[in-house]
Protein backbone atom coordinates (compact mmCIF):
# COMPACT_ATOMS: atom_id res chain seq x y z
CA UNK A 1 0.00 0.00 0.00
CA UNK A 2 1.87 3.59 -0.72
CA UNK A 3 2.22 6.09 1.76
CA UNK A 4 2.44 9.71 1.67
CA UNK A 5 3.85 12.46 3.74
CA UNK A 6 2.56 16.10 3.55
CA UNK A 7 4.72 18.57 5.36
CA UNK A 8 2.73 21.86 6.32
CA UNK A 9 3.90 25.46 6.30
CA UNK A 10 1.86 28.19 7.29
CA UNK A 11 -1.09 28.98 9.10
CA UNK A 12 -4.08 27.17 9.64
CA UNK A 13 -5.66 27.45 6.39
CA UNK A 14 -2.50 25.54 5.39
CA UNK A 15 -3.45 22.74 7.88
CA UNK A 16 -6.73 22.60 6.72
CA UNK A 17 -5.80 22.35 3.16
CA UNK A 18 -3.54 19.40 3.99
CA UNK A 19 -6.07 17.41 5.91
CA UNK A 20 -8.20 18.17 2.76
CA UNK A 21 -5.60 16.51 0.60
CA UNK A 22 -4.67 13.94 3.14
CA UNK A 23 -8.33 12.81 3.46
CA UNK A 24 -8.60 12.17 -0.64
CA UNK A 25 -5.68 10.04 -0.51
CA UNK A 26 -6.50 8.17 2.24
CA UNK A 27 -10.02 6.98 0.10
CA UNK A 28 -7.95 6.11 -2.55
CA UNK A 29 -5.72 3.74 -0.15
CA UNK A 30 -2.92 5.25 0.86
CA UNK A 31 -1.17 5.88 4.40
CA UNK A 32 -0.13 8.24 5.97
CA UNK A 33 4.31 7.69 6.47
CA UNK A 34 6.08 9.20 9.37
CA UNK A 35 8.69 10.45 7.59
CA UNK A 36 9.40 11.25 4.37
CA UNK A 37 12.31 8.62 3.95
CA UNK A 38 9.25 6.11 3.91
CA UNK A 39 6.87 7.61 1.96
CA UNK A 40 6.17 7.08 -2.18
CA UNK A 41 4.69 10.50 -1.91
CA UNK A 42 6.31 13.38 -0.58
CA UNK A 43 4.29 16.90 -0.84
CA UNK A 44 5.00 20.50 0.68
CA UNK A 45 2.64 22.56 1.45
CA UNK A 46 3.78 25.95 1.30
CA UNK A 47 3.30 29.58 2.81
CA UNK A 48 4.40 32.76 0.85
CA UNK A 49 3.41 35.20 3.70
CA UNK A 50 7.46 35.89 4.07
CA UNK A 51 10.46 35.13 2.89
CA UNK A 52 11.81 32.66 5.22
CA UNK A 53 8.97 30.73 4.64
CA UNK A 54 9.83 30.36 1.03
CA UNK A 55 13.30 29.68 1.91
CA UNK A 56 12.02 26.85 4.15
CA UNK A 57 10.57 25.18 1.39
CA UNK A 58 12.88 25.33 -1.07
CA UNK A 59 15.74 24.20 1.13
CA UNK A 60 13.39 21.07 2.05
CA UNK A 61 12.76 20.37 -1.29
CA UNK A 62 16.45 20.78 -2.09
CA UNK A 63 17.50 18.34 0.71
CA UNK A 64 14.62 15.70 -0.51
CA UNK A 65 17.01 15.62 -4.16
CA UNK A 66 19.32 13.05 -2.28
CA UNK A 67 16.21 10.68 -1.39
CA UNK A 68 14.88 10.99 -4.93
CA UNK A 69 18.32 9.61 -6.13
CA UNK A 70 17.49 6.27 -4.10
CA UNK A 71 13.72 6.22 -4.61
CA UNK A 72 13.24 7.45 -7.96
CA UNK A 73 9.62 5.88 -8.11
CA UNK A 74 8.69 8.66 -5.09
CA UNK A 75 6.63 11.83 -6.43
CA UNK A 76 7.53 15.09 -5.18
CA UNK A 77 5.32 17.95 -5.15
CA UNK A 78 4.97 21.56 -3.91
CA UNK A 79 1.33 22.93 -3.09
CA UNK A 80 0.12 25.62 -1.91
CA UNK A 81 1.05 29.89 -1.85
CA UNK A 82 4.65 29.57 -3.36
CA UNK A 83 3.83 27.22 -5.50
CA UNK A 84 0.89 29.46 -6.74
CA UNK A 85 3.07 32.23 -6.84
CA UNK A 86 6.11 30.48 -8.68
CA UNK A 87 4.76 28.22 -10.49
CA UNK A 88 6.62 25.94 -13.52
CA UNK A 89 9.52 27.84 -12.39
CA UNK A 90 9.52 25.37 -9.35
CA UNK A 91 10.47 22.96 -11.57
CA UNK A 92 14.06 24.77 -12.97
CA UNK A 93 16.23 24.18 -10.25
CA UNK A 94 15.04 21.16 -8.27
CA UNK A 95 14.52 18.38 -11.31
CA UNK A 96 13.23 15.89 -9.08
CA UNK A 97 9.92 18.11 -8.65
CA UNK A 98 6.89 16.05 -10.59
CA UNK A 99 4.02 18.23 -9.38
CA UNK A 100 3.43 21.95 -8.49
CA UNK A 101 -0.36 22.71 -7.68
CA UNK A 102 -1.78 26.11 -6.29
CA UNK A 103 -4.35 27.39 -3.88
CA UNK A 104 -7.55 26.32 -6.43
CA UNK A 105 -6.46 23.00 -6.76
CA UNK A 106 -6.49 21.00 -3.40
CA UNK A 107 -9.23 18.41 -4.64
CA UNK A 108 -6.98 17.86 -8.07
CA UNK A 109 -3.82 16.61 -6.05
CA UNK A 110 -4.87 12.76 -5.89
CA UNK A 111 -5.72 12.64 -9.08
CA UNK A 112 -2.32 13.96 -10.25
CA UNK A 113 -0.38 12.18 -7.56
CA UNK A 114 -1.92 8.69 -9.31
CA UNK A 115 -1.01 9.93 -12.40
CA UNK A 116 2.36 10.60 -11.89
CA UNK A 117 2.49 7.21 -9.91
CA UNK A 118 1.45 5.61 -13.12
CA UNK A 119 4.13 7.70 -15.01
CA UNK A 120 6.56 6.50 -13.08
CA UNK A 121 5.43 3.16 -13.33
CA UNK A 122 6.01 3.06 -16.85
CA UNK A 123 9.15 4.65 -16.64
CA UNK A 124 7.77 7.38 -18.45
CA UNK A 125 9.38 10.45 -16.30
CA UNK A 126 12.55 10.80 -18.20
CA UNK A 127 10.64 13.82 -20.34
CA UNK A 128 10.53 16.45 -17.91
CA UNK A 129 7.22 17.82 -19.98
CA UNK A 130 5.47 15.05 -18.15
CA UNK A 131 5.67 16.75 -14.71
CA UNK A 132 2.27 18.53 -13.98
CA UNK A 133 1.63 21.87 -12.58
CA UNK A 134 -1.47 23.49 -12.43
CA UNK A 135 -1.98 26.36 -10.85
CA UNK A 136 -4.99 28.18 -12.87
CA UNK A 137 -8.28 29.68 -11.42
CA UNK A 138 -11.60 27.13 -10.70
CA UNK A 139 -14.26 28.28 -10.31
CA UNK A 140 -16.65 27.38 -7.58
CA UNK A 141 -12.61 25.66 -5.48
CA UNK A 142 -13.86 26.96 -2.50
CA UNK A 143 -16.88 24.65 -2.26
CA UNK A 144 -14.12 21.60 -2.61
CA UNK A 145 -12.44 22.15 1.00
CA UNK A 146 -15.03 20.02 2.78
CA UNK A 147 -13.10 16.77 3.85
CA UNK A 148 -11.05 15.60 6.44
CA UNK A 149 -9.86 12.88 8.24
CA UNK A 150 -10.57 12.73 11.77
CA UNK A 151 -7.82 10.73 14.50
CA UNK A 152 -9.76 9.04 17.05
CA UNK A 153 -11.32 11.44 19.77
CA UNK A 154 -9.90 14.15 18.10
CA UNK A 155 -12.01 17.06 19.99
CA UNK A 156 -10.91 20.27 17.91
CA UNK A 157 -11.16 20.33 14.25
CA UNK A 158 -10.93 23.37 11.79
CA UNK A 159 -13.61 24.44 8.85
CA UNK A 160 -12.73 26.39 6.00
CA UNK A 161 -15.47 28.88 4.93
CA UNK A 162 -14.06 30.95 2.37
CA UNK A 163 -10.94 31.44 -0.24
CA UNK A 164 -9.00 34.20 -1.02
CA UNK A 165 -8.91 38.18 0.09
CA UNK A 166 -9.85 41.50 -1.41
CA UNK A 167 -8.20 44.02 1.12
CA UNK A 168 -4.62 44.22 -0.60
CA UNK A 169 -2.42 44.99 2.70
CA UNK A 170 0.30 46.57 1.28
CA UNK A 171 2.64 44.00 2.63
CA UNK A 172 0.75 41.12 1.53
CA UNK A 173 1.01 38.86 -1.26
CA UNK A 174 -2.52 36.78 -0.26
CA UNK A 175 -4.55 38.17 -2.81
CA UNK A 176 -2.06 36.88 -5.40
CA UNK A 177 -1.54 33.56 -4.25
CA UNK A 178 -5.08 32.55 -2.77
CA UNK A 179 -7.38 34.94 -5.48
CA UNK A 180 -10.49 36.99 -4.53
CA UNK A 181 -12.86 36.22 -1.97
CA UNK A 182 -15.15 33.55 -2.55
CA UNK A 183 -17.59 32.09 0.07
CA UNK A 184 -19.17 28.70 0.70
CA UNK A 185 -22.78 28.70 1.37
CA UNK A 186 -24.06 28.57 4.85
CA UNK A 187 -25.64 25.50 3.78
CA UNK A 188 -22.84 23.59 3.40
CA UNK A 189 -20.41 24.70 6.12
CA UNK A 190 -23.55 23.32 9.10
CA UNK A 191 -23.39 20.07 7.14
CA UNK A 192 -19.81 20.18 7.34
CA UNK A 193 -19.55 21.16 10.99
CA UNK A 194 -22.70 19.01 11.92
CA UNK A 195 -21.02 15.86 10.18
CA UNK A 196 -18.19 16.82 12.52
CA UNK A 197 -19.67 16.66 15.55
CA UNK A 198 -21.32 13.73 14.72
CA UNK A 199 -18.18 12.23 15.22
CA UNK A 200 -16.76 13.57 18.57
CA UNK A 201 -15.51 17.16 17.71
CA UNK A 202 -16.92 19.02 20.32
CA UNK A 203 -15.45 22.84 19.38
CA UNK A 204 -14.86 24.14 15.60
CA UNK A 205 -12.74 27.43 14.00
CA UNK A 206 -14.33 28.63 10.96
CA UNK A 207 -11.27 29.52 8.84
CA UNK A 208 -10.90 32.81 6.76
CA UNK A 209 -8.39 34.96 4.78
CA UNK A 210 -10.58 37.52 6.23
CA UNK A 211 -13.01 35.82 7.96
CA UNK A 212 -15.62 38.23 9.41
CA UNK A 213 -15.94 39.32 5.93
CA UNK A 214 -17.82 36.05 4.84
CA UNK A 215 -20.41 36.21 2.68
CA UNK A 216 -20.52 40.00 1.87
CA UNK A 217 -20.52 39.86 -1.64
CA UNK A 218 -22.17 36.99 -2.25
CA UNK A 219 -25.49 36.80 0.50
CA UNK A 220 -27.64 39.52 1.47
CA UNK A 221 -28.23 40.72 4.79
CA UNK A 222 -30.83 39.02 6.81
CA UNK A 223 -33.00 40.89 9.95
CA UNK A 224 -29.84 43.37 9.59
CA UNK A 225 -27.32 40.57 10.42
CA UNK A 226 -24.28 40.49 8.29
CA UNK A 227 -23.57 36.83 6.27
CA UNK A 228 -21.10 35.96 8.98
CA UNK A 229 -23.36 36.40 11.85
CA UNK A 230 -25.90 34.30 9.99
CA UNK A 231 -23.25 31.91 9.76
CA UNK A 232 -22.22 32.33 13.22
CA UNK A 233 -26.18 31.32 14.70
CA UNK A 234 -26.19 28.81 11.96
CA UNK A 235 -23.26 26.71 13.17
CA UNK A 236 -24.09 27.67 17.21
CA UNK A 237 -27.78 26.15 16.85
CA UNK A 238 -25.95 22.30 15.91
CA UNK A 239 -26.63 20.24 19.27
CA UNK A 240 -23.65 18.70 20.51
CA UNK A 241 -21.17 21.70 19.47
CA UNK A 242 -19.66 22.52 22.71
CA UNK A 243 -17.35 25.95 21.26
CA UNK A 244 -17.20 28.09 18.48
CA UNK A 245 -14.01 30.10 17.48
CA UNK A 246 -12.81 31.75 14.04
CA UNK A 247 -9.68 33.47 12.70
CA UNK A 248 -8.65 35.56 11.21
CA UNK A 249 -10.76 38.47 11.32
CA UNK A 250 -10.12 42.36 10.02
CA UNK A 251 -10.88 44.92 12.55
CA UNK A 252 -12.91 46.51 9.96
CA UNK A 253 -15.06 43.57 9.67
CA UNK A 254 -16.41 43.94 13.52
CA UNK A 255 -20.04 45.26 12.74
CA UNK A 256 -22.38 46.42 15.81
CA UNK A 257 -24.13 42.91 14.73
CA UNK A 258 -20.47 40.92 15.30
CA UNK A 259 -20.05 42.80 18.60
CA UNK A 260 -22.96 41.87 20.10
CA UNK A 261 -23.27 38.13 18.72
CA UNK A 262 -20.91 37.82 21.62
CA UNK A 263 -23.05 38.48 24.25
CA UNK A 264 -26.10 36.06 23.31
CA UNK A 265 -24.66 33.21 21.73
CA UNK A 266 -22.43 30.79 25.00
CA UNK A 267 -21.35 28.76 22.50
CA UNK A 268 -18.88 31.32 21.19
CA UNK A 269 -15.68 31.64 23.02
CA UNK A 270 -14.28 34.20 24.83
CA UNK A 271 -11.21 34.76 22.54
CA UNK A 272 -10.73 37.01 19.06
CA UNK A 273 -7.18 36.96 17.60
CA UNK A 274 -7.70 40.63 16.75
CA UNK A 275 -4.19 41.94 13.89
CA UNK A 276 -3.11 45.18 14.81
CA UNK A 277 -0.05 45.38 12.81
CA UNK A 278 0.92 48.52 14.31
CA UNK A 279 0.32 51.62 17.00
CA UNK A 280 1.04 54.28 14.35
CA UNK A 281 -1.85 56.14 12.05
CA UNK A 282 0.85 57.18 9.64
CA UNK A 283 2.09 53.59 9.33
CA UNK A 284 -1.41 51.50 9.16
CA UNK A 285 -2.35 54.06 6.22
CA UNK A 286 1.07 53.30 4.56
CA UNK A 287 0.03 49.69 5.28
CA UNK A 288 -3.45 49.85 3.76
CA UNK A 289 -4.99 48.84 6.82
CA UNK A 290 -8.57 50.85 6.59
CA UNK A 291 -8.13 52.06 9.94
CA UNK A 292 -7.38 54.44 12.87
CA UNK A 293 -5.78 53.31 15.92
CA UNK A 294 -8.34 55.53 17.78
CA UNK A 295 -10.67 53.25 15.89
CA UNK A 296 -8.91 49.70 17.06
CA UNK A 297 -8.66 50.85 20.47
CA UNK A 298 -12.52 51.71 20.74
CA UNK A 299 -13.17 48.08 19.01
CA UNK A 300 -10.90 46.50 21.70
CA UNK A 301 -12.80 48.53 24.77
CA UNK A 302 -16.45 47.54 23.02
CA UNK A 303 -15.40 43.88 23.10
CA UNK A 304 -14.16 43.97 26.31
CA UNK A 305 -17.41 45.75 27.89
CA UNK A 306 -19.75 42.74 25.80
CA UNK A 307 -17.93 39.80 26.93
CA UNK A 308 -16.35 39.83 30.90
CA UNK A 309 -13.07 37.76 30.36
CA UNK A 310 -12.11 37.65 26.66
CA UNK A 311 -8.89 37.19 25.76
CA UNK A 312 -6.95 39.17 22.72
CA UNK A 313 -4.24 38.33 20.82
CA UNK A 314 -2.52 40.02 18.04
CA UNK A 315 -0.11 40.35 15.25
CA UNK A 316 2.13 43.44 14.88
CA UNK A 317 4.86 44.01 12.41
CA UNK A 318 7.85 45.88 12.94
CA UNK A 319 10.16 47.60 10.48
CA UNK A 320 7.66 48.61 7.84
CA UNK A 321 9.14 50.60 5.36
CA UNK A 322 9.32 54.34 6.45
CA UNK A 323 8.88 52.92 10.62
CA UNK A 324 10.51 55.80 12.30
CA UNK A 325 11.43 55.49 16.09
CA UNK A 326 8.44 57.22 17.06
CA UNK A 327 6.12 54.48 15.03
CA UNK A 328 7.87 51.83 16.86
CA UNK A 329 6.94 53.70 20.13
CA UNK A 330 3.44 54.27 19.53
CA UNK A 331 2.82 50.81 18.72
CA UNK A 332 4.74 49.80 22.01
CA UNK A 333 3.06 52.45 24.12
CA UNK A 334 -0.28 51.15 22.44
CA UNK A 335 0.78 47.46 23.24
CA UNK A 336 1.21 48.48 27.09
CA UNK A 337 -1.71 50.17 27.05
CA UNK A 338 -3.76 47.65 25.70
CA UNK A 339 -2.50 44.42 27.01
CA UNK A 340 -3.32 41.66 25.05
CA UNK A 341 -3.32 37.89 26.29
CA UNK A 342 -0.70 37.25 23.72
CA UNK A 343 0.92 38.21 20.14
CA UNK A 344 2.46 37.58 17.20
CA UNK A 345 5.63 40.14 16.29
CA UNK A 346 7.10 39.74 12.80
CA UNK A 347 10.17 41.56 11.27
CA UNK A 348 8.76 43.13 7.97
CA UNK A 349 9.77 40.88 4.93
CA UNK A 350 9.32 42.17 1.96
CA UNK A 351 7.46 40.13 -0.94
CA UNK A 352 7.66 40.03 -4.33
CA UNK A 353 5.21 42.47 -5.99
CA UNK A 354 3.73 43.89 -3.12
CA UNK A 355 3.80 47.65 -3.21
CA UNK A 356 5.74 47.94 0.18
CA UNK A 357 8.63 46.06 -1.83
CA UNK A 358 9.10 49.06 -4.17
CA UNK A 359 8.74 51.49 -0.64
CA UNK A 360 11.78 53.65 -0.43
CA UNK A 361 13.06 53.92 3.28
CA UNK A 362 13.30 50.24 3.78
CA UNK A 363 13.92 49.60 7.72
CA UNK A 364 17.82 48.12 8.40
CA UNK A 365 17.58 44.49 9.51
CA UNK A 366 19.52 45.31 12.99
CA UNK A 367 16.39 47.99 13.34
CA UNK A 368 14.20 45.41 12.67
CA UNK A 369 15.65 42.41 15.13
CA UNK A 370 15.87 45.12 17.78
CA UNK A 371 12.55 46.42 18.00
CA UNK A 372 11.45 42.56 17.24
CA UNK A 373 13.33 41.57 20.30
CA UNK A 374 11.88 44.77 22.22
CA UNK A 375 8.22 44.52 21.59
CA UNK A 376 8.58 40.49 22.45
CA UNK A 377 9.77 41.68 25.78
CA UNK A 378 6.53 43.83 26.57
CA UNK A 379 4.20 40.79 25.29
CA UNK A 380 6.09 38.51 27.32
CA UNK A 381 5.36 40.67 30.35
CA UNK A 382 1.64 40.79 29.71
CA UNK A 383 1.20 37.12 28.67
CA UNK A 384 2.66 36.01 32.40
CA UNK A 385 0.55 38.76 33.53
CA UNK A 386 -2.88 37.29 31.80
CA UNK A 387 -2.02 34.27 33.25
CA UNK A 388 -0.54 34.49 36.56
CA UNK A 389 -4.09 36.12 36.97
CA UNK A 390 -5.88 32.58 36.37
CA UNK A 391 -4.12 30.66 39.19
CA UNK A 392 -6.51 29.39 41.60
CA UNK A 393 -9.20 29.64 39.69
CA UNK A 394 -11.78 26.91 38.20
CA UNK A 395 -11.43 26.66 34.28
CA UNK A 396 -12.83 23.90 31.62
CA UNK A 397 -10.73 23.54 29.28
CA UNK A 398 -11.61 21.09 26.46
CA UNK A 399 -8.56 18.33 26.49
CA UNK A 400 -7.28 17.95 23.30
CA UNK A 401 -4.78 14.67 23.99
CA UNK A 402 -1.63 14.55 25.19
CA UNK A 403 0.97 17.44 25.83
CA UNK A 404 3.33 17.86 22.83
CA UNK A 405 6.22 18.55 25.39
CA UNK A 406 5.39 15.56 27.50
CA UNK A 407 3.82 13.14 26.07
CA UNK A 408 3.31 11.57 29.85
CA UNK A 409 0.98 14.72 30.71
CA UNK A 410 -2.24 15.60 29.03
CA UNK A 411 -2.99 19.64 27.06
CA UNK A 412 -5.55 21.15 26.67
CA UNK A 413 -6.88 24.64 26.25
CA UNK A 414 -9.17 27.30 28.06
CA UNK A 415 -12.11 28.91 26.34
CA UNK A 416 -9.84 32.20 25.89
CA UNK A 417 -7.56 29.39 24.28
CA UNK A 418 -4.97 29.57 26.56
CA UNK A 419 -2.88 25.78 26.98
CA UNK A 420 -3.30 23.74 30.48
CA UNK A 421 -0.67 21.35 30.72
CA UNK A 422 -2.31 18.73 33.39
CA UNK A 423 -1.69 15.23 34.48
CA UNK A 424 -5.15 12.39 33.73
CA UNK A 425 -6.09 9.29 32.65
CA UNK A 426 -5.81 9.29 28.48
CA UNK A 427 -9.12 8.53 28.54
CA UNK A 428 -9.77 12.35 29.23
CA UNK A 429 -9.17 13.27 25.42
CA UNK A 430 -11.54 14.70 23.90
CA UNK A 431 -13.72 15.42 26.65
CA UNK A 432 -14.40 18.92 28.55
CA UNK A 433 -12.40 18.70 32.06
CA UNK A 434 -12.72 21.19 35.00
CA UNK A 435 -9.55 21.80 36.10
CA UNK A 436 -7.99 24.10 39.20
CA UNK A 437 -5.04 26.41 37.58
CA UNK A 438 -2.54 25.23 40.08
CA UNK A 439 0.44 27.85 38.32
CA UNK A 440 1.14 29.59 35.01
CA UNK A 441 4.03 30.72 32.97
CA UNK A 442 4.24 32.87 29.52
CA UNK A 443 2.70 30.62 27.32
CA UNK A 444 0.86 27.92 29.71
CA UNK A 445 -0.97 27.24 32.91
CA UNK A 446 -0.69 24.07 34.94
CA UNK A 447 -4.06 22.30 36.46
CA UNK A 448 -5.15 19.65 38.64
CA UNK A 449 -8.60 17.85 37.61
CA UNK A 450 -11.30 19.45 40.41
CA UNK A 451 -11.93 16.28 41.83
CA UNK A 452 -8.49 15.69 42.42
CA UNK A 453 -8.10 18.58 43.68
CA UNK A 454 -11.10 18.37 45.97
CA UNK A 455 -9.09 15.10 47.39
CA UNK A 456 -6.27 16.40 48.13
CA UNK A 457 -7.43 19.79 50.24
CA UNK A 458 -9.92 17.57 52.00
CA UNK A 459 -7.13 15.26 53.13
CA UNK A 460 -4.94 18.25 54.01
CA UNK A 461 -7.89 19.14 56.11
CA UNK A 462 -8.22 16.17 57.93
Amino acid sequence: MPKFFIKTYGCQMNERDSEQVAHSLITRGYERATSETEADVVLLNTCSVRDMADQKALGKMGMLGRVAKDRPHVVFGFLGCMAQARGESLLKNLPHVDLVVGTQKFHRVADYVEDLIERKRDRRMDDPRLSIVDIAEESGSQEAIREQELKPKQATAFVSIMQGCNMHCAFCIVPQTRGSERSRSIAEIVHEVGALVAHGVKEVTLLGQIVNLYGRHEFPKVDDKNPFVQLLEAVHAIDGLERLRFTSPHPIGFRDDLIEAFSRLPKLAEHIHLPLQSGSNRMLKAMHRAYTMEKYVDLVRRLRRVRDGIALTTDIIVGFPGETEDDYKQTRDLVEELQFDNAFVFRYSPRRDTPAAKMSEQVDEQVKEQRNQDLLAVIDKSAFRANERLVGHKLEILCEGPSKTNPARLMGRTRTNKIVVFEGDDELAGELVDLRIERANGFSLYGTPMHEAGAFLATTAS
